[in-house]
């Protein structure tokens, strides 16, 4: 009798490999998934696998046996391991010639593998503790297009010149968060994308960027760039860059031979004294430019400096120590942001050059009620978002556009609310009144009579002792908290069907009616 369980002669008495590793799933044929299994060892995988996942384990090293077994395979994913460049060995991908993908950031390696399939597109390196990149790590690979190696050790000297040669396809580079301290040289002419901010950046060698004429998104925030650090080639010759961030650096002024193409230009958090038109002239498709925080103080941005940027539709330039409303902005400006400015007055025409303004926001200056023109809105028709937070207002400014829908008043000194500001202002839907010092009694009849569109009322931290009456039938949210209301009475939100929010809250301790979960007493303060 033969026994169907004992091997015939010349079989090995090894059992089958199985079709999927226990406690990995294999949605498909060709794929293994062992996702977060707290595997320390890798895995016995069927050849025919083409799509391998691996990631978050605790695995240390990669054996060239089981890897060359795999030729077939397409995608490797080892993110988050444990795998140190001695687990590494040097032949460890040399038979994966279909590799397309291979995934190996957040683990311990310190130099990259020397060698990588030629077949590769995108190669992820990124969170390790890579300090050196071989010529054949990323050269010499026709259909590349994506390198991450940010997140890592990464100097100039650890990146040979000829690190991308035979890689005319890659557009994406991702080198950020590392210890470089001049934009690499030679870097592929294809890139569409390069990432270079938090290095030690401090200088763009002459030519750098002159092959690069496909770039779109040029990132070096976060550097130790100034002036003498560029010139007037460096970005002369990127005729499709788009976005370029020089943020957190220490230039003093607007870099010189900017493209026409750019359309976002950030340089906020920089030293920069003063805009010069001239500077400007040559990106005349500028739609974005943020100056926050850098030292342009009284003269730092003269009367038509910004002229040149016609299609300006976005200006950034809070934190900048303005004391006045710049002049001569480019007419199609939508959004003017400049809170935290020294601004003390708005006069009658200081926003005449820009009738299509959307949003202006101008919290946190020192205006007065006194200097605010009654006019000085009356221009802007186009406007729908208005922010005057943390001024010195004591009443709310009139002849304001009657297409406002935002409009924000909290941290000022408003003593009264009076219906004449208020009123033609049926498209608002949101209004904060917050931290000033309002009373009931400082509210006059009718004041929200015209605000048919309310939707947001905030009334939070102010003085008030009741609910305010007849307020707007269309308000879905209301904040009343931080104030003094020691009840809250039936009638309160009869008017207000459509309410769905409804903040009470006390500042520190207060007390609930009757019922004992506050639905229809309220105390702050001690019971009445």
């Amino acid at each position: 009798m033969e026994d169907a369980a004992f091997p015939h002669m010349g079989e090995s008495s090894q059992p089958l490999p199985r079709p999927c590793p226990l406690r990995c799933s294999c949605p498909r044929a060709d794929t293994v998934d062992c996702d977060g299994l707290d595997l320390r060892v890798f895995p016995h995988i069927t050849k025919e696998a083409q799509h391998l996942s691996l990631q978050n384990n605790q695995i240390q090293e990669l054996p060239y046996n089981e890897l060359s077994r795999l030729s077939g395979l397409r995608t490797l994913n080892l993110h988050n391991n444990l795998i140190s460049s001695e687990g590494l060995p040097d032949e460890a991908f040399e038979s994966l010639t279909q590799l397309q993908h291979i995934y190996v950031a957040h683990n311990k390696l310190s130099v990259a593998p020397q060698f990588l399939p030629r077949s590769l597109r995108v190669v992820d390196l990124a969170a390790n503790q890579v300090t050196e990149i071989f010529p054949l790590t990323f050269g010499e690979k026709p259909e590349l297009r994506s390198v991450y190696l940010h997140n890592n050790q990464l100097s100039n000297t650890g990146l040979p010149p000829d690190a991308f040669h035979g890689s005319e396809a890659v557009t994406t580079l991702s080198l950020s968060n590392n210890q470089l301290s001049y934009l690499p040289p030679s870097l592929p002419p294809s890139l569409e994308r390069l990432h270079l901010q938090n290095n030690l950046i401090s200088k763009v060698p002459r030519g750098a960027l002159s092959r690069q004429t496909h770039l779109r998104e040029l990132h070096l925030q976060h550097n130790q760039l100034t002036d003498s650090g560029l010139d007037a080639t460096t970005f002369s010759k990127l005729h499709r860059l788009e976005y370029l961030d020089l943020s957190h650096n220490q230039l003093a002024a607007v870099p010189a031979g900017l493209p026409r193409t750019l359309a976002v230009l950030h340089l906020g958090r920089n030293r920069i004294q003063q805009v010069e038109a001239a500077r400007l002239r040559g990106a005349r498709g500028l739609r974005y430019l943020l100056l926050q925080h850098n030292q342009l103080g009284a003269a730092g941005l003269p009367a038509g400096a910004l002229r040149p940027l016609r299609g300006l539709h976005t200006l950034h330039i809070y934190g900048n120590g303005l004391e006045h409303v710049p002049l001569a902005l480019p007419r199609r400006l939508r959004s003017l942001v400049l809170p935290h400015n020294s601004v003390a007055a708005l006069g009658a025409r200081d926003l005449v050059a820009t009738p299509g303004l959307a949003e202006l926001n101008l919290a946190y200056n020192h205006l007065a009620s006194a200097r605010v023109h009654h006019q000085a809105f009356h221009p802007l028709r186009a406007l729908r978002s208005l922010d005057l937070a943390g001024n010195q207002l004591t009443r709310v400014p009139t002849g304001l556009p009657a297409g406002l829908h935002i409009l924000r008043l909290q941290r000022n000194q408003l003593r009264a609310l009076e219906p004449e500001p208020l009123a033609g202002l049926d498209q608002l839907r949101e209004l904060s009144l917050a931290h000033n010092r309002l009373r009931v009694g400082d509210i006059e009849p009718g004041t929200w009579h015209e605000l048919q569109a309310l939707q947001v009322l905030d009334l939070s931290h102010n003085e008030l002792s009741f609910v305010p009456p007849d307020l707007p039938e269309a308000l879905e949210e209301l904040h009343l908290q931080s104030n003094r209301i020691s009840y809250v009475g039936p009638e309160a939100f009869l008017n207000t069907p459509s309410l769905r929010a409804l903040f009470l809250r006390c500042p520190q301790s207060g007390w609930a009616g009757p019922d004992g979960q506050g639905r229809a007493m309220v105390g702050c303060g001690g019971p009445q």
